[in-house]
């Protein structure tokens, strides 16, 4: 192959790029599935290109950084950040995208020739880097040259079986260690599922999780058995029992910990339809939310969040604390929702400054970022600079590259409307009085502009407007909040 210099590999890497985006469809069966095929293959071949060339960018960088007299615990820190924004995915999947490269060109050099050839996909490669990272060098060379001639004729599933039982059975203390550490990587997630659902996954050891599984199973059993199901599936009684006896409630209904949602006043007290938002989770249709409000067994407490009524961004807050903490900080975890870098969906667990403080960065709502640990330590490290507003973040890497990410505005902008405003505040006396503990406001039902042609001409010949108020019932949210205050007030 002629050498060539970089741009002009990037140079034809974009002219295939624009012509299987343009590409006119198959005109027969048969040219479909050949071409099905031959892009298989071409994905298969480019998974591989990008693994050699993060490879590269690691060791380029480990020989800069050593020439540099950067120690050798130091080198190569903030590598899968960088990789992670190349690739338009979490900081966090860059590096496991930067440790497949290795496994696979370092230690595997026969299951990486078979994906660079087009005969394996990366899902396959992955599976056999995954299932033999836990062993020495040397066994995953031997599992690599005997595991070659399956790797084509299997599925994924068999692969990965008959990859962990060789692995197993060339070094079974190696084994035994690896199951002791998997151990102590027992946890709890939760991530959200398609149709306002949520997962909640537990990861735990084999035996606790099928006595787990096993206990609830059998009380769903008998509950269904008994006929106290309420018309609830065996499935249905097992996931309300889970979340009764994890939160300690007689219901799986009534929710004891502090939950956020987002919504505004016409959805909340209206039957409006923008969705309601849970921060780091997403929208749930706004008929639901209030439903969530209303039917809950638990308390509902209700705060103002005051948006900009051209774009519908949370207003500005000022701190004089070095420390992002209190209101100010809730606001800015609801205001990013997840952690702030680009493609990163990790929950929030830093709220920072986006130039240092040490550096004259303030303590105020440009300058914040919800981020979560890891990224906001990767923007620690040398080369690397966040630039924020409250609208947007702009993220620059040791490289130069460029990232930019708007915020997500929490408020519909409003068009133009024929409600009369009831406030002459300023956005920034507004944002004064969202701080003031001791002030609470009720609504109040907003104005209406009368047209003309229902007072049959009476006021057509003077040139003002007429206004009404609304008058409407309270909605089923303000039923509840009015239960709660009178049974509060009667307790005291």
């Amino acid at each position: 192959m002629e050498a060539r210099t970089v741009s002009d590999v990037i140079t034809e890497i974009h002219r295939w790029r624009e012509v299987l985006s343009d590409l006119p469809p198959a005109r027969t069966e048969t040219e479909a599935i050949d071409r099905i095929t031959a892009l298989e293959e071409l994905t298969s071949v480019s998974a591989a290109a990008q693994a050699r060339e993060t490879l590269t960018f690691d060791m380029h960088r480990r020989n800069r950084e050593a020439e540099e007299g950067v120690p050798s615990r130091s080198q190569g820190k903030g590598l899968g950040g960088e990789i992670g924004l190349a690739r338009k995915v979490s900081r966090a999947r860059g590096s496991k995208l930067l440790g497949f490269a290795r496994s696979l060109l370092m230690d595997l050099p026969k299951t990486y020739a078979s994906l660079k050839s087009g005969d394996i996909s990366e899902e396959k490669a992955r599976v056999v880097a995954k299932e033999t990272d836990w062993l020495p060098r040397d066994k995953r060379h031997e599992v690599d040259d005997r595991m070659v001639d399956r790797l084509a004729e299997v599925g994924v599933g068999r692969l990965g079986n008959e990859v962990r039982a060789l692995a197993q059975q060339l070094d079974q203390k190696a084994a035994v260690e690896h199951l002791d550490r998997c151990v102590e990587e027992r946890a709890v997630t939760v991530r959200p599922a398609p149709g306002n659902m949520a997962y909640l996954t537990a990861l735990l050891p084999l035996s606790q999780a099928v006595a787990a599984y096993t206990n609830l199973s059998k009380s769903a059993q008998s509950i269904v058995g008994t006929g106290q199901s309420e018309g609830r599936t065996q499935g249905q009684v097992m996931a309300d029992l889970l979340v009764e006896r994890t939160t300690g409630q007689d219901g799986a209904e009534a929710i004891p910990t502090e939950v956020h949602v987002v919504m505004n006043e016409d959805s909340l007290f209206d039957p409006g339809e923008t969705p309601a938002w849970f921060p780091g989770f997403g929208p749930i249709p706004a008929k639901t939310a209030r439903e969530f409000i209303a039917d809950n067994e638990a308390s509902v407490f209700l705060r103002r969040l005051y948006t900009r009524p051209s774009d519908g961004q949370l207003v500005r807050m000022d701190s004089k604390r070095r420390e992002f903490s209190g209101l100010l900080r809730r606001m800015v975890v609801i205001r990013d929702d997840v952690c702030r870098s680009p493609w990163c969906d990790a929950q929030i667990k830093h709220a920072d400054h986006s130039q240092a403080f040490a550096a004259g960065g303030e303590t105020d709502w440009d300058n914040a970022s919800g981020l979560c640990a890891a990224c906001n330590f990767l923007k620690e490290l040398p080369g690397w600079r966040h630039e924020a507003t409250a609208d947007e973040l702009v993220v620059r890497t040791p490289t130069g590259h460029r990232y930019q990410i708007s915020t997500r505005p929490i408020g519909t902008p409003m068009a133009n409307s024929s409600e009369l405003p009831r406030s002459n505040l300023t956005t920034e006396q507004m944002s004064d009085e969202a701080n003031d503990p001791s002030l609470f406001k009720v609504r109040i039902p907003p104005l209406r502009k009368v047209e003309a042609r229902r007072f049959k001409g009476k006021f057509e010949s003077l040139k003002v407007d007429v206004w009404e108020c609304r008058e409407e019932l309270p909605s089923v949210v303000e039923m509840c909040l009015a239960g709660q205050l009178t049974e509060f007030v009667s307790a005291d």
